[in-house]
């Protein structure tokens, strides 16, 4: 026996969310059919973490135990020859007998598309959240380094989440926009239920000029849900990436996203 990880992408669009439930498509329920069919053994599956119906995910994680012969780099290929087109997985590892995919991440990274053109843009309607105003991307920037640090995020914990410890360290939150795009990066050590799109909807209620900067503060300092924006919509969320080691430090860590809009390809850097 031996344990692998993958690192796998999805569109979560036609997706019931991650977690295998009864009578619905799951991300969990076609990776293990594809398992089963290319291991010939049901395997149990650990992941770094569930996304909601309609997330999206680049740099999901999971593990598992396995006694296939199968070489580890030729699983990907192996894999993504029987799983549907909304999804792949684009790294096998193998790695020691008691890693966990979820207890031993040490950050998570996600990010959040804004779009605020006045022209729908139906080609990235599945990945972004539309907006109808103009946006203060800096008042944005202002509110959303009040976050940044060890906090209690009760105030951005949506309702049904049995976690009981909600204090959670961020590490850092990067906006930037380009013409009609913003985008929203958050890292941190763990999220709650729907924690980064309540952040979202809250930075979204700053940037039209409901909120100030000072209010998130006080939102955050005292667990005041009430206040907290809308839940931003699942389609503009992409689990971008699951960390296993230390972060280096933002500079040195350079990302981008690039996309073709009606005026021509787009690309913001982080």
């Amino acid at each position: 026996m031996r344990k692998v990880k993958l690192t796998l992408a999805y569109d979560g669009t036609e997706f019931a969310g991650f977690q295998v439930q009864p009578n619905v498509r799951t991300v969990q329920g076609e990776l293990m059919s594809a398992l089963d069919t290319i291991l010939g053994e049901k395997v149990k599956l650990i992941a770094a973490g569930r996304t909601d119906t309609g997330v999206h995910a680049r740099g999901q994680v999971v593990s598992f135990r396995t006694a296939t012969s199968i070489p580890t780099d030729r699983l990907p290929a192996a894999l993504n020859s029987v799983l549907p087109r909304d999804m792949a997985v684009w790294q096998a590892e193998d790695v020691p007998a008691d890693f966990h995919a979820r207890h031993h991440a040490t950050a998570k990274i996600y990010r959040y598309l804004l779009y605020l053109g006045r022209t729908p843009a139906p080609f990235i309607r599945h990945y972004s959240w539309r907006l109808f105003w103009a946006m203060d991307v800096k008042a944005m920037q202002e509110a959303a380094a009040e976050l940044v640090g060890k906090h209690d995020f009760t105030a951005f914990c949506a309702a049904g989440s049995p976690v009981k410890n909600k204090v959670r360290t961020m590490q850092r939150i990067h906006i930037v926009s380009d013409r009609d795009l913003v985008l929203i990066e958050a890292v941190a050590d763990g999220f709650l239920y729907k924690m980064m799109r309540s952040i979202v909807g809250t930075l979204v209620k700053v940037g039209r000029g409901v909120l100030t900067p000072e209010d998130v503060r006080d939102i955050l300092a005292q667990n005041d849900r009430p206040r907290v924006g809308p839940t931003a919509p699942p389609q503009g969320l992409i689990l971008w990436q699951v960390v296993y080691d230390n972060l280096t430090a933002p500079e040195d860590t350079p990302g981008s996203i690039g996309l073709t809009l009606p005026w021509g390809y787009v690309k913001i850097s982080l």
